[in-house]
């Protein structure tokens, strides 16, 4: 498998707090590689490092061959096009619709017309399960489903390599949040994208994460497939995944 994304060595301060202190990890083509760790442990940054929204005090973080560390300022902006974020309550702008949140990367990165603009925004919205019709909503009339979905369709607006979603089944139901785990699964093996995603969810975790690492301690203390990483005896793995609930789901998993 070629990897799409490595953090080496990546340290991170805010002031004389350390966050992470030698987080190492890879992301492989094609997977839906999963980020855990208790609060406070630094998920959401060593993504916000990855998107480069933060920079690291140390370490360098490669993503489709572009070490972050030396990029120029027009490698960045292109890399920016080759990815997708879906952030945790979607931060949709709530002064546009959802149609001209969908068109603000179509209009600053390409110089397509506005006829074929639509026809993007439409096709978006379907590819997320949503009407086209929803397009003229604006974020404060949706459920937040269907925030969630809209917040998808703009992540994929430039059709990008790569997808990062921050807890993307967060403030969901069951039922809701199973059919977002579907839709992330359908996009992955229709798109040919790998999606790299915060979570806790455990029905998540089991169902649709084909790898992950898990950060405790400032570091990643377990890295693989659910059962490399419940092969750990890390303090926390011990107590997130090694109870009766997550044995019964492993099982039922492993059996099918």
């Amino acid at each position: 498998m070629k990897t799409v994304i490595k953090a080496e060595g990546i340290v991170t301060r805010f002031g004389k707090r350390t966050v992470h202190n030698g987080v190492s990890l890879h992301i492989e083509e094609n997977e839906i590689y999963g980020i855990l760790g208790e609060s406070g442990s630094g998920k959401s940054v060593l993504m916000k490092e990855m998107i480069m929204l933060l920079e690291p005090a140390a370490g360098e973080i490669t993503v489709l061959g572009n070490n972050l560390k030396h990029i120029g300022f027009k490698e960045a902006q292109a890399l920016r096009r080759e990815w997708g974020v879906l952030f945790q309550f979607g931060a949709l702008f709530s002064s546009l619709t959802v149609a001209e949140n969908i068109e603000v990367q179509l209009k600053e990165y390409t110089k397509i017309s506005k006829k074929l603009r639509d026809s993007l925004v439409a096709s978006k919205l379907k590819m997320v399960g949503l009407d086209p019709g929803v397009g003229s909503l604006y974020p404060s009339q949706l459920s937040g489903g269907m925030v969630k979905r809209a917040a998808l369709a703009r992540a994929l607006a430039m059709e990008p390599k790569l997808l990062f979603l921050d807890e993307p089944t967060s403030g969901l139901d069951p039922i809701g949040a199973r059919n977002f785990d579907k839709l992330i699964v359908d996009l992955r093996d229709l798109l040919g994208i790998t999606v790299v995603m915060i979570t806790h969810d455990l029905e998540s975790i089991f169902g649709i994460v084909d790898r992950m690492a898990v950060l405790a301690d400032k570091r990643v203390v377990a890295e693989g497939s659910i059962e490399n990483v419940l092969q750990s005896q890390h303090p926390f793995v011990e107590k997130f995944f090694k109870n009766e609930y997550t044995k019964e789901r492993f099982e039922k998993v492993r059996n099918v």
